[in-house]
């Protein structure tokens, strides 16, 4: 009977860093260190994709691009999208640390999924000298994964597939069926549509969220359930089989993508 035999989690907005604001505060701050700003909203617009590709894709923001040749009289290149990443990850280095709690519920519903013997993988926009911050803190906290697969030596990270493939290899899960991907970006969904595994969005503490816990117990209920009805219509459309509030409710929905498997 096929079943559900490897959850692959994102990282920052999923697993750890609720709202993921560690690499939000440090795109602002780079492209800052260089004299052009960028808004908390267009880095999470592109949040997901590795580092290098966000900042090739924040240099290439219309209105982020006007103002760099207003200030350099030229167009931004190669070499500027390698400073920038330079200064981002000397500012994620710096703040990294901060930012490696687990979101809450994580560490227990992982623990419950673990004792029906089901594999916890992981992919990430971080590259792996990054995760080698994160991991150590996120398994001191009690969250920890079978494998962490970054994209530093492969064809390329998110939306494309390959770190879901990876995973697969390592676990030794051999059908994409059973496989569920769970994340807190546009990305991440786009990465397991591409990868033909089930493809699950979370709602609070996400990226497409953007709000810290002390914002989200700060807003009106109704302002919060339209905040986060607008999150899963972006999911949805993103291609998302199904989008949860909370990690609570992956067990579940787990237990149903496998009674409706067995139909």
């Amino acid at each position: 009977m096929k079943k559900i035999e490897c959850v692959i989690m994102d990282w920052a907005g999923t697993a750890v860093d609720y709202g993921c604001f560690a690499p939000v505060a440090a795109f602002v701050e780079s492209f800052k260190q260089m004299g052009v700003n960028v808004t908390p909203a267009e880095t999470r617009a592109h949040m997901g994709l590795t580092k290098i590709e966000e900042i090739r894709a924040l240099f290439a923001i219309e209105r982020v691009a006007e103002e760099f040749h207003r200030k350099y009289g030229r167009t931004s290149d190669e070499n500027d999208v390698r400073e920038c990443y330079k200064r981002f990850q000397d500012v994620l280095f710096a703040t990294l640390e901060g930012y490696s709690n687990p979101i809450p519920g994580v560490v227990e519903v992982i623990a419950g999924l673990r004792t029906k013997g089901i594999k916890i993988g992981s992919t990430t926009g971080y590259t792996k000298s990054m995760m080698d911050v994160v991991i150590p803190i996120a398994e001191k906290k009690g969250y920890k994964t079978d494998t962490c697969v970054t994209s530093d030596h492969l064809p390329g990270g998110r939306p494309k597939p390959y770190m879901i493939y990876q995973n697969m290899c390592l676990l030794d899960v051999p059908s994409r069926f059973s496989v569920l991907k769970y994340g807190d970006t546009i990305a991440d969904i786009r990465e397991g549509v591409n990868a033909g595994v089930w493809s699950v969005g979370v709602v609070m503490g996400s990226n497409e969220l953007g709000l810290s816990e002390e914002e989200t117990r700060n807003l009106s209920m109704g302002e919060l359930k339209c905040r986060m009805a607008k999150v899963r219509d972006r999911m949805y459309a993103a291609g998302a089989d199904y989008v949860v509030d909370t990690i609570a409710e992956l067990p579940m929905l787990i237990e149903d993508i496998n009674e409706r498997m067995a139909l």
